[in-house]
C-alpha cells in the first residue's frame, strides 16, 4: 500500500479456528502480506467455541489493549464467519462505537446457520451424553471457556433472528460484509456434501454458510472465483481460481484507507 491506514486491524476468527501458533495457521499468508504492506496488525484472540458473549469480553479486551499499545483511537476490525456476530455483540455490547471504526465481515452467518438448524434438530444432540462429548472436545481444543453446545444453538437461524432484533448496528461504526460462493460442489471436495445439502435448502452457499445469510448491512461486496468458507482465509496458502487470496484483503485494506479508516 502507497499510504498507511489511519486505524490498526484487527482479525477476528470464526468457530474451529484460533490464533495460537500450531500445525494450521488460520489466516495462512494473509497477516504477513498485510504487515508486509504497512498494516499495524493484531488477532482478536477469542475461542474456537466460545460464545458470542465470552468472546465479546475477550475482544473487548484486545481492543483496548491494541489501544493503549499504539495510541490510535479507533481500531478497524476483519472477521471471519462467527467472529462477525462476535465483533457484532461486543460494538453493542460494551458500547463500543467510539472505539471500532469500521467492522468488515467475511462469510459470517448473520441470519444464522442452516447445517446448525440441521444438527440441532437431531434428538441425540441434546442428550447429556453427547453434550459432555462436545465440553471435553472443547476443552482439548485449548479454549479458555469452550461451549460447543450453546454456540450450536445461538447459530440457528431462529436464535440470530431474535439476535438481530436486539443488537442493532452502531451509527457511528462502518459496516460492511463481504462473501463467497462455490460455483457447484466440487470447488471444494471437503465441503461438497454440506455445500448440496444447504443449496437445497437455501440456495448458493460457500460450503458452511449460505449468500442469504452473509448478506447483511448497507455495504455487500460478493467476492468472485467459487471460493469456499475455508479457502478465504487462505488456510490451503495457494491460489485458488486463479485468485491470490491475500491479495483480496490488501484490496480490503486499501479500500478501509480510502474511506478514511
Amino acid at each position: 500500500m502507497d499510504q498507511k491506514l489511519r486505524y490498526p486491524v484487527v482479525l477476528v476468527h470464526g468457530i474451529m479456528a484460533h490464533d495460537r501458533k500450531g500445525l494450521i495457521d488460520f489466516w495462512g499468508r494473509i497477516p504477513d502480506i498485510l504487515r508486509d504492506n504497512g498494516v499495524d496488525l493484531y488477532f482478536g484472540n477469542t475461542d474456537a467455541w466460545g460464545t458470542y458473549e465470552s468472546n465479546a469480553a475477550i475482544l473487548k479486551t484486545t481492543v483496548e489493549t491494541v489501544l493503549t499499545e499504539t495510541g490510535a483511537e479507533k481500531v478497524n476490525i476483519i472477521a471471519h464467519s462467527k467472529g462477525g456476530i462476535d465483533s457484532r455483540f461486543m460494538i453493542w455490547r460494551y458500547d463500543f462505537g467510539n472505539t471500532v471504526a469500521s467492522l468488515t465481515t467475511i462469510s459470517t452467518p448473520h441470519h444464522g446457520a442452516e447445517l446448525a438448524d440441521y444438527i440441532l434438530d437431531k434428538d441425540i444432540v441434546h442428550t447429556d451424553f453427547v453434550k459432555k462429548i462436545w465440553e471435553v472436545l472443547g476443552e482439548m481444543w485449548g479454549d479458555s471457556n469452550p461451549e460447543m453446545y450453546r454456540v450450536g444453538n445461538q447459530l440457528t437461524t431462529e436464535h440470530m433472528k431474535e439476535f438481530n432484533k436486539i443488537v442493532i448496528p452502531d451509527e457511528d461504526v462502518y459496516y460492511q460484509s463481504y462473501y463467497t460462493t462455490m460455483r457447484d460442489a466440487s470447488d471444494d471436495l471437503w465441503l461438497s456434501e454440506t455445500y448440496k445439502y444447504i443449496y437445497s435448502v437455501s440456495g448458493d452457499n460457500d460450503g458452511i454458510v449460505s449468500a442469504r445469510s452473509a448478506t447483511w448491512s448497507d455495504h455487500i461486496t460478493l467476492i468472485p472465483g467459487g471460493i469456499s468458507h475455508h479457502e478465504i482465509i487462505d488456510v490451503k496458502k495457494t491460489k485458488i481460481s486463479g485468485i491470490e487470496i491475500p491479495d483480496i484483503y490488501l484490496e480490503l485494506a486499501v479500500h478501509l484507507y480510502e474511506l478514511g479508516f
